[in-house]
């Protein structure tokens, strides 16, 4: 079952380090945008993931989880919900430690396959959210939270 408890959110987000950041987007309207530039902010190592773009807020872009050269802690996914099974799958084939499926984002078999799989996995949230409520930081001071 996906994680819930604010202390283990709060454990995820301050144990994680590297986030690959699936469906991310150069396109500063998007709430992927925002997020990865929240996250940025903060510390963390974000990796973006896009076939189709190469470059998103100075970050080289990979066109999949398979092709990032270094070990990744969090896959935060930016994709359908029918989408992130597979995404979930690529997750435990690289060796991620967690999922974090975004708000909307929902893929119960796919989180079922990461658990068993011995991944942490949450779903339907949104860590730039999640942070400034949890007091690991403030709200995005890029985009408004509410619009994330």
């Amino acid at each position: 079952m996906p994680i819930h408890s604010d202390a283990d959110i709060c454990e995820l987000l301050t144990s994680t380090k590297t986030i690959a950041l699936v469906g991310a987007s150069a396109n500063s309207q998007r709430a992927s945008n925002a997020v990865m530039h929240y996250m940025l902010d903060r510390g963390y190592r974000v990796i973006p993931v896009n076939p189709n773009e190469k470059e998103i807020l100075g970050q080289t872009v990979f066109a999949s989880l398979k092709d990032i050269p270094e070990p990744i802690d969090m896959v935060d996914v930016f994709r359908t919900s029918e989408a992130a099974g597979s995404i979930c799958d690529e997750a435990i084939a690289i060796g991620a430690k967690s999922v974090w499926l975004q708000l909307g984002v929902i893929n119960e078999e796919g989180a079922k396959r990461a658990e068993a799989a011995g991944l942490t996995v949450v779903m339907d949230r949104c860590p730039a959210i999640d942070m400034p409520r949890l007091g690991l930081g403030p709200a995005n001071p890029h985009k408004p939270i509410r619009n994330i």
